[in-house]
């Protein structure tokens, strides 16, 4: 019992099944007045129609013709006859085979004696037939008694039979209650031991529960993919920050043995340069952090993109152009989505870059911006060396550069912050072959789009 009232599912099944029960009881209970009512006024009825006829043959024929009908009618063997008594104004009763005292007028109920059974009960009514002479036809409870019996018998054999089986099914439901959430907590118990691969089991059903665990299973692979990130992301930073510390330890411990002004203010310039390198790192990891936690939903706002992309192709350009690349652009016009500005622009410069880092010069880079459907692309594509299929999957997670790209300067986080960026706004990052090159396609929802 204590196992039970401890757990949840066998509170629960028993709680519906009580309930069940109550409401069954109280739907008997009105079934059962309503019925007694019935019958009662049915029986009430038939006593007032009695009663006008032997009052209208007194009025029509007189006394002797009433002591006659009522001879006639107490003679029937009928089960379900009435009984009458005439009374004089002093309560002596002068005609009828009903023994009791004279009533007041009206319906009542009332104590008869019974020739076989002795004292009992039944249903009455008494009208006067004259100043002096006053009618009572009644009519023995005995059946109706025994229809309530009858019905209470009926409804308390029901009643425990439905009892029976809700306690029955309250104990099936709760064992299966039972045995399906101690197979999510299992599996939650197997985890929080150490096993993070492990997951939630599903039935074929497809039922609350399974679906439940499909979503903890889509959960716990996040969260794996989270730790795995978070381990990774933590070899990497120690990898990446201990070439450029150990280089500028490596320049001061030199400048410790020089001597001179001059060679000091270089060491220090160069001192100062590296550890921008690694501030401008961290900077990066924290803005992707940001960016995939969802802080900045809350500055969205209305964004013209045509514009966005606009002043980006033309401030580009310049620099693109010194660095012996061309930049092409096709922007529709009159694009406009709901998100950040700062972090679209900083995402579509992070494409310009990326692919002006790795190409060849001489390469023609495009920039265009079109509405697809429900969607706005911006494309950046190249007809520069392109990525493998097999590493384009990879280009996006932090701190990953390709062989050929380990000479450029960088840390492998402008993708992934593109790819952060994408998601926040409910898009997503897409490279493709371009025969030659790369084409990398950021797809944003659309808000409305004019021309």
């Amino acid at each position: 019992m204590t196992r039970w009232r401890a757990s949840a599912a066998y509170r629960l099944a028993i709680g519906y099944s009580a309930a069940l029960a109550v409401g069954m009881a109280a739907i008997g209970a009105i079934v059962f007045l309503a019925m007694h009512v019935a019958f009662t006024r049915q029986l009430d009825a038939t006593i007032a129609d009695e009663s006008r006829t032997l009052a209208t043959e007194y009025r029509s024929d007189g006394g002797g013709e009433l002591s006659d009908a009522i001879a006639q009618r107490e003679s029937s063997r009928s089960p379900a006859r009435l009984m009458y008594a005439v009374f004089a104004p002093d309560g002596r009763r002068i005609d009828g085979a009903l023994r009791t005292a004279r009533p007041e007028l009206g319906f009542h109920d009332i104590a008869f004696i019974d020739p076989r059974e002795g004292p009992d009960s039944a249903r009455g009514l008494a009208i006067d037939l004259s100043p002096g002479e006053r009618l009572l036809v009644a009519a023995d409870r005995e059946w109706i008694e025994r229809i309530d019996r009858t019905i209470l018998t009926v409804f308390a054999a029901g009643f425990v039979g439905l009892c029976l089986l809700g306690f029955g099914g309250a104990m099936l439901f709760g064992a299966y209650l039972r045995r399906r959430l101690q197979s999510i907590s299992d599996g939650a118990e197997a985890i929080i031991a150490g096993d993070v691969r492990g997951r939630m089991t599903v039935s074929p059903r497809g039922d609350e529960f399974d679906q439940l665990a499909r979503t903890l299973n889509r959960m716990l692979a996040r969260i794996e993919q989270l730790l795995e990130n978070l381990r990774q992301v933590s070899t990497d930073i120690a990898h990446d920050l201990r070439t450029p510390l150990a280089a500028l330890r490596n320049r001061l411990e030199h400048g410790v043995n020089k001597v001179g002004a001059a060679a000091n203010h270089k060491i220090i310039r160069d001192a100062i340069a590296r550890v921008d390198e690694v501030l401008a790192l961290f900077s990066a990891i924290l803005r992707i952090a940001e960016v995939e936690s969802g802080e900045t939903r809350r500055f969205f706002e209305d964004v013209d993109i045509s514009a966005l992309a606009l002043d980006l192709a033309q401030s580009y350009a310049p620099a693109i152009r010194d660095r012996g690349r061309n930049l092409l652009w096709s922007i529709e016009p009159g694009l406009t989505m709901t998100g950040d500005r700062e972090l679209i622009a900083q995402a579509a410069a992070n494409l310009l870059e990326n692919a002006q880092c790795h190409t060849p010069q001489g390469t023609l880079i495009r920039l265009t911006l079109v509405a697809v459907g429900d969607c706005i692309c911006l494309q950046v594509n190249d007809n520069g060396p392109g990525v493998d299929k097999a590493d384009r999957r990879r280009i996006v997670e932090r701190f990953q550069r390709l062989d050929r790209s380990r000479n450029t300067p960088g840390h492998g986080l402008g993708l992934n912050l593109v790819s952060a960026v994408a998601k926040i706004h409910g898009g997503r990052l897409i490279f493709k072959d371009n025969g030659p090159g790369l084409v990398a396609i950021l797809e944003l929802p659309q808000v409305s789009a004019t021309a």
